[in-house]
């Protein structure tokens, strides 16, 4: 009896697997939080350098104090192209004559600046406070931010290896339930931070936690769920996520302060942590870790829980047996270099990096600079999470009827299509700017879509884990050197958009060199995709033959 029998004999898709699913989706719903949560407590308020002086002492006490600040900002402040206030400098000496309407100013340039040496004012009417306004990372130090951004994706990279190991090594459980405390308490921690270094440092250990519970919380439902109704809750999972993004701007917009913001999202976890020690280790993972006893007790379990108690009871010692000769049958000594040991394989691997890492790098290029579109950014949040519901949608109406390569190589096109287009609008034109990227993120968020279920279906199975593993630190170098890419605007404006643009229409030219994957089984063997792309290749030559000879 196979294991997919056997989750059917004890109940299938029964009460087990709809509350198992349920209590793993909560933490999703609050998990994008942390990965956009920089758009709002790193937000970059309007700013310029502090003024020192009292305003009774100046030539101008008799004007009310309203236009004496203002008329002062502008004796203190160079305006810059845009005539508003240089951020980062100021006049070495207060310019009194340019409240003069009668004096001649024959050159402003000529005016003696010097840089912000007595800190800078903030602009709180949006947000009160930010890691921004905290530690002063703005001009000399603006980078930092950026820095910041791809230090928490190093610790999903990192979470990724590290907890990817221990959830083979130790189980699913175990691993989750010490990512849901670690979450809690490095965000939590994060949110008492009394430096940017220790600020990144939590944000480096969060990140790692994200990985953890995402790996292991899809791995538990899966491996609990029916085959039958696998696709149904992975993509509750996507839904979930899209949600989370409503959720993070609703939340950011009622706490303006990044320090509370940073700790709403983060106590969650504790409920988390508290309600997982329920969970039950994953039946498939006890068998294969040689503990076949464990694994029918488990089974006991969900079948009472589904009220299949009395089948669950007929499960004895030639079932423990069965699973135990199941899966070792399965194992093998493959590894890592087996990606790239074979001709399809490699050319696949290959394709499948560029498309991994493109869709990744380009989507959180867009998603991380909200506030460069010069619109409402709770407004902004709300679309570019909403767009994720039409872009999914269709794309598995593309792939289910059209094809996985057709449905890659499109998005990835034209969500590069859309993010160069934006090099060309100019800056006042924000609605159609901001239109662009919103087609640009839905579509990326289509390749996201495919390219799991596409993965999936290129590898065989002796090595689908590692190939997804290869996929997953791909993805997770796209989002570490995206927010760094953001940087190259300081010498080139529209440089970050011509890179952001490029490497989604390279990956989706690759793309086209992949294998078609619609109505084929799925591969188990090595040399399965091996022959069958030979043989698909030996049908459309003899096929084009005959079409020659006719």
């Amino acid at each position: 009896m196979s294991f997919a029998e056997l989750l059917d004999h004890v109940g299938g898709m029964g009460r087990f697997q709809i509350i198992y699913a349920i209590l793993l989706a909560i933490p999703v719903f609050i998990i994008a939080s942390h990965n956009l949560l920089q758009n709002f407590t790193a937000a970059t308020s309007e700013h310029h350098c502090q003024v020192h002086i009292n305003i009774n002492n100046t030539p101008y006490t008799n004007l009310t104090g309203k236009l004496a600040a203002k008329d002062l900002l502008r004796v203190s402040i160079p305006m810059d192209s845009n005539l508003q206030p240089e951020k980062c400098h100021r006049f070495v000496t207060m310019q009194w004559q340019l409240l003069d309407s009668n004096a001649t100013i024959t050159n402003l340039t000529e005016l003696e600046t010097e840089p912000c040496a007595d800190g800078w004012v903030y602009d709180k009417s949006i947000f009160t406070s930010t890691i921004i306004t905290e530690w002063d990372l703005v001009c000399d130090s603006r980078q930092l931010k950026q820095m910041a951004q791809s230090i928490y994706m190093a610790g999903v990279l990192a979470g990724g290896i590290i907890f990817g190991g221990l959830s083979d090594r130790f189980g699913r459980r175990s691993p989750l339930i010490w990512c849901y405390l670690q979450m809690a308490v490095t965000g939590t921690s994060t949110a008492f931070s009394l430096s940017f270094t220790a600020y990144c440092i939590f944000r480096f250990l969060t990140g790692m936690a994200f990985s953890g519970i995402v790996m292991n919380g899809v791995s538990l439902s899966v491996e609990w769920t029916p085959t039958r109704t696998r696709a149904i809750v992975v993509t509750m999972y996507g839904y979930c996520i899209t949600i989370g993004q409503f959720i993070l701007a609703g939340v950011a917009y009622a706490i303006p302060n990044w320090r509370w913001l940073q700790l709403v999202v983060s106590l969650p976890y504790f409920i988390c942590f508290i309600y997982s020690w329920w969970f039950a280790e994953s039946a498939r993972w006890l068998v294969i870790a040689g503990r076949p006893d464990e694994a029918v007790k488990q089974l006991h379990r969900v079948a009472r829980i589904n009220r299949k108690k009395e089948e669950g009871d007929k499960l004895n010692i030639e079932v423990r047996l069965d699973l135990r000769e199941a899966e070792t049958s399965a194992k093998s000594s493959y590894t890592f270099i087996d990606l790239v040991r074979t001709p399809v394989l490699r050319r696949i691997s290959f394709c499948l990096c560029f498309v991994w890492f493109s869709t990744s790098f380009a989507y959180y290029g867009l998603a991380m600079d909200l506030q460069n579109f010069g619109v409402n950014i709770f407004l902004i949040q709300l679309v570019f999470g909403s767009v994720d519901f039409p872009a999914k949608f269709i794309s598995v109406l593309t792939m289910s009827f059209v094809g996985r390569r057709f449905t890659q190589a499109l998005t990835l096109i034209l969500a590069g299509l859309s993010i160069l287009a934006n090099i060309f609008v100019p800056q006042d034109l924000k609605t159609l700017r901001t239109v662009l990227a919103v087609v640009g993120k839905g579509c990326l968020a289509a390749s996201f879509n495919c390219v799991v279920l596409y993965t999936s279906e290129l590898y065989p199975t002796v090595i689908r884990y590692t190939g997804l593993g290869l996929s997953n630190t791909m993805a997770r170098l796209g989002s570490i050197i995206a927010p760094l890419v953001k940087m190259l605007e300081e010498y080139i404006s529209f440089l970050p958009l011509i890179i952001y643009g490029a490497a989604p229409i390279i990956s989706g030219i690759a793309a086209t060199f992949l294998p078609e994957t619609l109505n084929v089984l799925l591969p188990d063997t090595i040399e399965e995709v091996e022959t069958r792309l030979v043989e698909s290749t030996g049908t459309q030559e003899q096929a084009g033959n005959r079409t020659l000879k006719s």
